[in-house]
Formats: structure tokens, C-alpha cells, sequence
């Protein structure tokens, strides 16, 4: 990838290390500041890659900045809010997966709260399918790292408000005109490739919107199957 662009990784906002100077963001916050970020840096021109949240958010960079965001390679997403709609199409159900987190995490902690491993265990259980005892430990540490104390639990309960209350970007992607690319994995638990198939032909100003299925690819696909998304990714670059 290096020999074809220049990667630079940005974290949304209730992620990592990056922090809002507000409580309250959404995944409009973090396209902005997203954009804002290039601006600093001297990047005119980018393409973005997002999965799943990340997608979102790379649409919303298109749809910001159209003469900044030269292609989009979108990653196990969904462009549609929580939708009885994305649930008859095969997709999770969101508001119940999301719901008793937001509730659970609901009242102010002590310094010494992290992030419950059942939390963890969940998110990896339905974007991976499990993890290696070697991987589990290791994201069981990064997770609590970043998620501990009062504020570690408020930034991981509005993550999680975000993901099921978010709005959606059908009445948008008429909008979004760079070419994009959707990888969708047959293996993704969270959203399907039905909703994908759908999705896909709503970019109708895109010059060019195609969707590639990955056998067996999971949701976080990037990591399930990194070679298809590597020479997608460099495909793009070198076509747009």
C-alpha cells in the first residue's frame, strides 16, 4: 500500500485517544474533524476507507468535502439507521444488541471501572467470530485501557448510544459523486449482503459503485481477509 499512497489511520471520536471537546458527538463529528485533520496536515485530496462505523463516516466525508474525498472503499457497513428494514433484509438487530449496554452503563463510575470482558467478548464474537486466546488478551487490555474511570465508561455508553440511534444516509447517497467500492463478506454477522446489494445502487451519481463479495469474509473484513482488501484498496487509488 505504501508504494501506491501515503496511509494516515484517524480515530472517531470515542475511540483511542482521540477526544471531543464536548461529551456529546456523533459520526457527523467525526467526518468533520476527520476533514479537519487533512486540512492541518496540507492533504488536499484523499481517498477513505471505513468499516462499518468507519463507513458512515466516510460518506459523510464525501458528502462534506466532495472536492476533497476522491474514492470511498467501504467495509461490512450499512448506510441505512437501525431499520425494521435492514432487520428483514437479514442485518442485525442493533436496538436490541445496543440497548441493554447504553442502560448498563447508564450511571457514573468509580476510577477504578473498566470495561465489563462480556463487552468485549460480544463485539468480537459478532464482528470475528471469536478471537485466539493470544488475541482476546491483547484487546481485552486495549479495551481497558481505553475504556476505565467515569469518563472511560460515558465516551464507550455514547459510542454505543451513536451506533443505535444514528441516523441514516438513504435520502444522501444521490449526493455522493467519487467512485465507490463496497467489500461485503458472506460470513458478516452484523450486516448483510442483501443490504449491501440494495445499498450499492442507491450511489446513482457515483461514477462508478461496485460491490464485491467476499466468501467467508467476516465483519471487521480488513482483518478476516486482508489481501482482497488490500488490492481493492489499491485498485481504487490507482483508478481514481
Amino acid at each position: 500500500m505504501t508504494s501506491a499512497a501515503n496511509l494516515l489511520a484517524l480515530e472517531p471520536y470515542g475511540h483511542g485517544r482521540t477526544r471531543a471537546g464536548y461529551r456529546h458527538f456523533t459520526y457527523w463529528d467525526s467526518a468533520i474533524a476527520n476533514l479537519q485533520v487533512l486540512d492541518a496536515l496540507g492533504i488536499r485530496e484523499a481517498h477513505v476507507l471505513g468499516t462499518s462505523q468507519g463507513g458512515w463516516i466516510a460518506v459523510r466525508m464525501a458528502l462534506l468535502a466532495p472536492e476533497v474525498v476522491r474514492g470511498v472503499l467501504l467495509l461490512g457497513t450499512s448506510m441505512d439507521f437501525e431499520s425494521p428494514r435492514s432487520r428483514e433484509l437479514g442485518c442485525w438487530d442493533g436496538i436490541a444488541f445496543n440497548t441493554p449496554v447504553v442502560d448498563l452503563l447508564a450511571a457514573p463510575a468509580g476510577e477504578d471501572w473498566v470495561v465489563p470482558d462480556e463487552f468485549v467478548d460480544g463485539v468480537f464474537g459478532t464482528a470475528m467470530g471469536g478471537l485466539s486466546e493470544e488475541d482476546r488478551k491483547f484487546w481485552l487490555a486495549a479495551y481497558r485501557a481505553n475504556y476505565s474511570g467515569d469518563a472511560g465508561r460515558h465516551r464507550l455508553r455514547i459510542s454505543t448510544v451513536n451506533l443505535r440511534d444514528r441516523d441514516g444516509l438513504h435520502g444522501r447517497l444521490d449526493e455522493v459523486r467519487c467512485p465507490v467500492r463496497w467489500l461485503h463478506g458472506t460470513a458478516d454477522q452484523v450486516y448483510s449482503v442483501a443490504n449491501a446489494e440494495e445499498e450499492i445502487r442507491m450511489f446513482t451519481a457515483s461514477p462508478d459503485a461496485r460491490l464485491e463479495v467476499v466468501e467467508g469474509g467476516q465483519h471487521f473484513l480488513s482483518a478476516s481477509n486482508p489481501v482482497e482488501v488490500n488490492a481493492a484498496a489499491l485498485d481504487l487509488v490507482r483508478g481514481s
